[in-house]
């Protein structure tokens, strides 16, 4: 029966065999097989060693072959939904202001240095993190702070304040995300100072 579920989920019209037809198909195919090869040698005796070692299962093949054309299908889907992706954001790109297209610019080239998250999770976990827990985490951070950044501009702008943000923003904004529940309040239920 699990076969018959990979089978189905492989696929991308509903399955519309049952167990006891593939298993005819199967052994049509083995029967189809053993013909061929019995022809090929000319051998009418069954030696199932000299078979098993030429032939490979056809009942794997047929699984085997539906999952090939299912990543086939995944990889060629994949590739059309990047180059979609691709041909959306050089749309916006272009048509983005010079002041945008700085901002964009900027936000591209801004990361958190990886040593010091390193060390501060290493500090925080009391155990070695990897180079890939690190960059993760770093883009954690550099979302968080978008997000961070994005509701204290909506903050200044709702308080009639011009310019860059403020301390006085940022904390706003923290609370405003906290009480939407998107900002954690720290362990115990402790409220984080920023």
């Amino acid at each position: 029966m699990d076969k018959i579920d990979l089978f189905q989920s492989l696929k991308d019209e509903p399955l519309e065999l049952s167990l006891p037809d593939i298993k005819s198909e199967v052994n049509d195919e083995e029967e189809d097989n053993n013909e061929r090869n019995t022809k090929e040698t000319g051998d009418d005796q069954d030696d199932d060693d000299d078979l098993s070692s030429s032939i490979p299962t056809t009942s794997n093949n047929v699984f085997d072959e539906a999952f090939r054309r299912k990543r086939k299908l995944d990889k060629q889907n994949r590739k059309e939904l990047e180059e979609e992706e691709r041909e959306k954001m050089l749309v916006l790109v272009s048509n983005f202001t010079e002041e945008q297209l700085d901002r964009y610019e900027m936000y591209r080239r801004a990361a958190f240095p990886k040593a010091p998250v390193k060390r501060l999770m290493q500090t925080i976990t009391g155990c070695s993190v990897s180079q890939n827990v690190v960059i993760a985490m770093s883009g954690i951070a550099k979302v968080f702070v978008g997000e961070v950044v994005e509701e204290a501009l909506d903050v200044a702008e709702g308080w009639g304040d011009s310019g860059p943000i403020q301390p006085k923003h940022l904390r706003e904004a923290v609370r405003r995300l906290k009480s939407r529940n998107i900002v954690s309040v720290g362990k115990n239920n402790q409220n984080v100072k920023f």
